[in-house]
């Protein structure tokens, strides 16, 4: 199948949260996103620069299940100053007695615990991600 004949991409992930402003705050400075629109109740960010997903925010109640269904995974060159900058941000480290001691990853949750991994890009390829 050639990226022509695709049907179908990945728009917009959807968080389901419950203060809004600080939901915004905490996601355009971690992403380095932007309001592309917003209403009362909800709010659609976009990347600044670059390709990749839009993310939205839902203000629609929903119960938080551990462990979650679906989490982000967010590539850093530097994923120990990342994770210092986005828990500046508000961010929380999630220990996990099962993650193995050589994970590439470090399990965080934003500030209202919506669950995301920072992950050592290491092998991985940004350009690989959205091209």
């Amino acid at each position: 199948m050639t990226k022509e004949s695709l049907l179908l991409s990945v728009g917009s992930i959807v968080f389901r949260v419950t203060d809004i402003d600080r939901q915004e705050e905490f996601w355009v400075s971690a992403l380095d996103y932007k309001r592309q629109h917003a209403t009362d109740d909800f709010v659609l960010l976009c990347p600044r620069a670059g390709g990749g997903p839009n993310l939205s925010l839902d203000m629609v109640h929903s119960q938080r299940v551990l462990p979650p269904r679906i989490h982000l995974d967010l590539y850093a060159d530097d994923q120990d100053a990342e994770v210092a900058r986005l828990a500046g941000l508000g961010a929380r480290e999630v220990h996990w007695p099962g993650r193995p001691a050589d994970a590439d990853y470090i399990i965080m949750e934003d500030p209202e615990g919506n669950r995301f991994c920072v992950i050592e890009a290491g092998v991985y390829s940004r350009r690989r991600l959205y091209t």
